[in-house]
């Protein structure tokens, strides 16, 4: 039996950017597919353009506390085997990309915890920025984050069953903790080895970048430690030198 995907959008005063989203959600041809919308009581026309072009999202707005507030109440509302962020300005790559997915990854009955697969990165005129620079490994488990945000949030979809709560303690890399967190539980994973999303190269990490990566040490270290975090750390400085 085919799993049920929840793709959840969080949203805010997102009408410059949501079309392209709710386009590419729309469009899928995997049939077992429930689509949530969790706007943050928008006041601009991101409501009209999510009931005009995706008629089939099931749309819930209020004010929140922010994104990972959102975040955590479209996991809440979800019911699909499968949880799977796409945010506003982001994009799935192609109209097949769900149901091609499951069919390379969840044959027979067994369901691995966690899909995976590559990212584009685009600007707000859809132009292809190429491919993102930290590439998925064929293999991924919770100590591969150790070498960076292999996998892009948008292109990592959790089992419902292991995914806890975003961390709102955390402004700006709550997605890279619960990414971490939730292979920390997962028996298996299943790489497909194809862009499945499309990443705006903008937004409030992009906006607050040295905000978020001193967040992102933090998580680093809650979950790999102190010493293996600033060596790793070193590294990139290294590297980046050359």
């Amino acid at each position: 039996m085919l799993p049920r995907i929840t793709i959840i959008t969080i949203c805010y005063n997102a009408a410059s950017t949501i079309a392209r989203t709710l386009r590419s959600v729309q469009a899928q041809t995997y049939p077992h597919l429930e689509y949530l919308v969790i706007d943050g009581a928008s006041r601009d026309t991101t409501l009209e353009l999510v009931e005009e072009l995706a008629p089939r999202a099931q749309v819930y707005s209020e004010p929140d506390r922010g994104i990972y507030d959102a975040m955590n109440k479209g996991l809440a509302r979800a019911t699909g085997d499968y949880v799977w962020y796409v945010n506003a300005g982001d994009a799935l790559a192609k109209a097949t990309t769900v149901e091609d997915l499951v069919r390379a990854t969840c044959s027979g009955e067994h369901l691995p915890d966690v899909l995976y697969g590559d990212t584009r990165l685009i600007d707000a005129e859809d132009r292809d920025l190429g491919l993102r620079r930290l590439r998925p490994p064929h293999s991924l488990d919770w100590k591969s984050f150790r070498e960076g945000m292999l996998v892009c949030h948008q292109a990592f979809v959790a089992k419902r069953s292991i995914a806890p709560s975003y961390d709102l303690s955390y402004r700006f890399s709550a997605d890279v903790d619960w990414c971490i967190r939730v292979l920390r539980e997962a028996k298996d994973t299943a790489f497909y080895p194809e862009v499945i999303a499309l990443y705006l190269n903008e937004g409030t990490t992009t906006a607050n970048h040295r905000a978020s990566l001193l967040e992102r040490f933090h998580v680093m270290r809650r979950h790999y430690g102190l010493l293996p975090t600033l060596y790793q750390h070193l590294r990139f400085l290294v590297v980046r030198k050359r």
